[in-house]
């Protein structure tokens, strides 16, 4: 397992269930870190982004960053498992790319909740109807899609004209983003992985903001938890 530089044990409550209790388990390992050309203090960042848990509900920082995100997005203090027991959460029509991590568990409560999966469920041309959806989530899906542009098109289309994108995809702060096309095959997953699904095609930077507003959503927001590894984007 790649040796990574941590943070210490991140002290904010956590966005989705209020704890402030967290473990981490190591997940980068050293082929994705050549992959993607990472620093130590970049691996060791992302690394908290993906293997940091709030002892209590066990979302990591990802999902704790997009749960913060959605509360913004509906301007409610949280955390999030509070919010969702309200009438307010209950009536979204919420549509869930891919599951959000241990989010599935909450998003699911809203009584307009749908989950669809990529790539079964393609991205890029989604078959729902224009404007159908309050919220549209998903998490560290974007880089896995060929054209991430085009998904996010589809996700402004299928949202309702005063609805939010909630997302978060793994950010490289230092740098720009760039394309994997004519690289060696990156996946995610597991040492070893060849699972075309989970192949990465973007890299994203400190630019990913930019292909938000191309996409041509009006504004975007940054909501980090624990940043740099934590940071979800709000889009409307």
């Amino acid at each position: 397992m790649l040796q990574t530089v941590a943070s210490a044990p991140p002290a904010p409550a956590c966005e989705v269930c209020g704890g402030r209790d967290y473990e981490h388990t190591p997940v980068l390992w050293q082929q994705l870190a050549e992959d993607w050309e990472l620093s130590p203090e970049e691996a060791g960042y992302i690394d908290v982004q993906q293997g940091t848990r709030c002892v209590a509900c066990g979302c990591n920082v990802r999902s704790i960053a997009v749960a913060k995100a959605l509360l913004v997005a509906k301007a409610s203090q949280g955390p999030l498992a509070s919010f969702v027991e309200g009438p307010r959460f209950r009536s979204l029509a919420i549509l869930e790319i891919n599951a959000a991590g241990s989010l599935s568990s909450y998003l699911n409560r809203a009584a307009g909740h749908r989950l669809v999966e990529y790539p079964e469920y393609d991205m890029m041309d989604l078959a729902l109807p224009a404007q159908s959806f309050d919220l549209v989530v998903h998490s560290d899906t974007l880089e896995h899609v060929p054209d991430p542009l085009r998904a996010l098109r589809e996700c402004r289309r299928v949202l309702k004209t005063d609805g939010s994108l909630v997302f978060s995809v793994p950010v490289v702060i230092g740098r720009l983003g760039r394309s994997r096309a004519g690289m060696r095959p990156s996946y995610h997953g597991a040492p070893g992985s060849d699972d075309e699904s989970l192949r990465v095609h973007t890299e994203f930077g400190a630019d990913a903001w930019v292909t938000v507003l191309k996409a041509g959503f009006a504004r975007v927001e940054l909501v980090p938890f624990l940043f740099p590894s934590g940071l979800a984007m709000l889009a409307r």
